[in-house]
C-alpha cells in the first residue's frame, strides 16, 4: 500500500529525512513513533504530496508521488484523508459545513452531499451536533468533526498527526475507538503518528519507530514492546535519554490524569519544550494512578517547573523523591481552600 526507499528531505541544511525505508501493508491500522523533529509529519506530508521528497522512492496505492502533479496530484489526493492535532476546522463555518466543504470544493450535487454529511455524522457519534460551530464542541467533539471530514471523499489511507495529543486520556481512548470501528468497517489503511505509546499500544498493529530521519525499528507492536529495543527505551525514556540519563530530568506530575493530559500539551506548546509522556497505560489498563509522570531536557527543567508553580500543580522529583508544592496543593493537585481558589478553570 505505501512503501518508502532510501526517502530522504532536507529543508535546506536541515536534513530531516535521511534514507528512511519502510513498508505499510493495506487494510492496517501503522503507528508511526517518534520524538520532535525526528521526521514523522514529514514522512506523513510526503505521503500525501504536500512535500515533494528529494531522492529515493515513495509508493502510494501503487504511484510515485513523485510523479504527479496538477490534476493527477488533485486526484491522488482525494484517496488520502488527513487529521490534525488541532482539528483545523474554520470557525466561522459550522459542523455541517465543515463536513461538506470537500464536497462542495468538488461540486458535488447538493443531494449527495447532504446524505453523505449526515451518514458521516452518524458514524463519527455526534449527529445531534449538525448546526453547532466549533467554539460550541468539545475537543473530543471537534475531532470527531475533523474524522468527518477527512472521509468524506471515500479515502483508501487516513493519515493522522498526533490527532489524539491535544485530548485528555479519556477522550483520546474514545477516538481510538472510533477510529478502530471506522477501519474495521470501511477496510481504510490508517497512519497514526504519535509520540505517545499509550495510543500507539491501544490502536497500532504494527510500528515503525524514527530517529533521526530513519526507521530505527519495525515491527508489530507486540513484537517491539516484547523485545524492548534501544530505540523504544529511548522514545519512552528508560534509555539513555531516560530517568538518569544524561541531560534529561523526570518528574511526576501529581494530578488527576483527565486534568494533567491536557496541561501537558499545552505547556509542551506554550514552553516549545520536548515533553516525552511515560508511566503506565491508563488507555489500555483503566488504571487511575495518582499522576503522569513526563521527562524533558535538563536545560527546560526551569521553565518547566515555573509553569507548574505558577498553575498550582505539584510534582515529584524521579531522582530525589522529593515534592514540590510550595504548600499551595495537596499531592493529587487540589488546592488549599484557604490559600487559592482552585487549579485554573482553562485547565479543566
Amino acid at each position: 500500500m505505501i512503501t518508502a526507499r532510501n526517502l530522504t528531505k532536507s529543508f535546506g541544511d536541515t536534513h530531516v529525512l535521511r534514507g528512511l525505508d519502510v513498508h505499510i501493508e493495506r487494510g492496517g491500522i501503522y503507528g508511526l513513533a517518534g520524538r520532535s523533529g525526528a521526521g514523522k509529519s514529514t514522512l506523513l506530508r510526503c505521503i500525501n504530496g504536500l512535500e515533494r521528497y528529494d531522492s529515493g522512492s515513495l509508493i502510494v496505492d501503487g504511484i510515485d508521488v513523485k510523479t504527479l502533479s496538477g490534476k493527477a496530484m488533485m486526484a491522488f489526493r482525494k484517496n488520502i484523508g488527513m487529521v490534525f492535532q488541532h482539528f483545523s476546522l474554520l470557525e466561522r463555518l459550522n459542523v455541517y459545513d465543515n463536513v461538506a466543504l470537500p464536497l462542495r470544493c468538488w461540486k458535488y450535487k447538493s443531494a449527495f452531499i447532504d446524505r453523505k454529511v449526515r451518514d458521516l455524522l452518524e458514524i463519527v457519534g455526534i449527529p445531534e451536533k449538525i448546526r453547532q460551530r466549533p467554539r460550541e464542541l468539545s475537543g473530543g467533539q471537534k475531532q470527531r468533526v475533523a474524522i468527518a471530514r477527512a472521509l468524506t471523499m471515500d479515502p483508501h489511507i487516513l493519515l493522522c498527526d498526533e490527532a489524539t495529543s491535544a485530548l485528555d486520556p479519556k477522550t483520546s481512548k474514545a477516538i481510538i475507538d472510533l477510529l478502530k470501528q471506522i477501519n474495521g468497517q470501511m477496510e481504510i489503511t490508517i497512519v497514526f503518528v504519535t509520540h505517545q505509546m499509550s495510543v500507539i499500544r491501544g490502536l497500532c498493529k504494527e510500528i515503525a519507530i524514527i530517529e533521526n530521519g530513519k526507521v530505527a525499528v519495525s515491527g508489530t507492536v507486540e513484537d517491539v514492546f516484547r523485545q524492548q529495543p534501544g530505540a523504544l527505551k529511548n522514545l519512552i525514556g528508560e534509555g539513555d535519554a531516560g530517568p538518569g540519563g544524561e541531560g534529561m530530568k523526570t518528574i511526576t506530575l501529581l494530578l488527576p490524569r483527565e486534568i494533567a493530559g491536557p496541561l501537558i500539551a499545552r505547556m509542551a506548546v506554550q514552553l516549545g519544550c520536548d515533553l516525552t509522556i511515560q508511566g503506565g497505560d491508563p488507555l489500555l489498563s483503566g488504571e487511575d494512578p495518582e499522576g503522569l509522570t513526563i521527562s524533558f531536557p535538563e536545560k527546560d527543567r526551569l521553565g518547566v517547573e515555573g509553569y507548574l508553580a505558577g498553575h498550582n500543580v505539584a510534582w515529584k522529583d524521579a531522582d530525589t523523591q522529593n515534592t514540590r508544592s510550595s504548600d499551595r496543593v495537596d499531592a493529587y493537585g487540589k488546592a488549599y481552600e484557604t490559600q487559592v481558589p482552585g487549579i485554573r478553570p482553562d485547565l479543566l
